[in-house]
């Protein structure tokens, strides 16, 4: 663990860079770890399933921090994809045709989690549908085969194995995926400490520190489980 003065507040730099999560999740895996095909539903005129997200669109790659809730940081990854605002003006728009308001964006993966951020914050310069980490395409454990990256707000946002995206008015039909109601900020927003709402953002850093060292040992056995697991016929 190296303590750094120019990371966020109340976060420190790992050399490590383990598959994390909520711990329900730790033995879920996608179903499907080659498509990139996203399905476009909600508050929208036509629902669409797109198989490649990604096509026709300019892929490029950026380094950017990427900062767990828990307090953790890894420094400097190379992620490539498409950004999310190209995604949404060039093809979202277009073919599905989100109503106007349709402002709440719930995203959805194939191991049934998901999360949301407002639209303006997904529009973001850096905010990609990513499909690449340091010029590789995804593994399992980072998000494989397709993952969003919104390097402003906590990781838990930059949801993994991401297959659905809906556009809704309001959030009523956005329900919480094994994640208390408090420990859920609807940004998330790292230089503002956003970590929950209902207390300042640095007693959460006390609450989930602790949670570090179990979780990611969870998340290694689960992960070791999985490559053992023997193929199906």
């Amino acid at each position: 663990m190296n303590n750094s003065s120019d990371l966020p507040p109340g976060q420190y730099a790992s050399d490590d860079f383990p598959r994390f999560g909520l711990t329900p999740y730790a033995y879920r895996f996608p179903s499907d770890v080659q498509s990139k095909s996203i399905a476009i539903d909600g508050d929208v005129d036509h629902s669409i399933t797109l198989s490649d997200a990604l096509t026709d669109l300019p892929h490029i790659e950026q380094v950017s921090d990427f900062h767990c809730v828990t307090t953790w940081s890894r420094r400097s990854l190379r992620w490539g994809g498409v950004r999310f605002r190209d995604f949404h003006e060039q093809i979202v728009k277009p073919q599905a045709a989100p109503q106007a308001g349709a402002n709440f964006v719930v995203l959805k993966a194939q191991d049934s989690f998901r999360m949301s951020l407002p639209l303006e914050d997904l529009l973001a310069d850096d905010v990609l549908l990513a499909d690449t980490l340091d010029g590789e395409a995804l593994s399992i454990e980072y998000g494989a085969p397709l993952r969003l990256i919104a390097p402003a707000h906590y990781a838990y946002k930059s949801i993994k194995h991401l297959n659905r995206i809906e556009y809704w008015k309001d959030e009523e039909n956005f329900k919480l995926s094994g994640i208390v109601r408090f420990m859920l900020h609807p940004r998330g927003r790292v230089s503002r400490e956003e970590r929950g709402i209902g207390l300042p953002g640095w007693i959460f850093r006390y609450l989930y520190r602790p949670l570090v060292r179990p979780t990611a040992s969870r998340f290694r056995k689960a992960m070791v489980a999985y490559h053992e697991k023997p193929e199906k016929p």
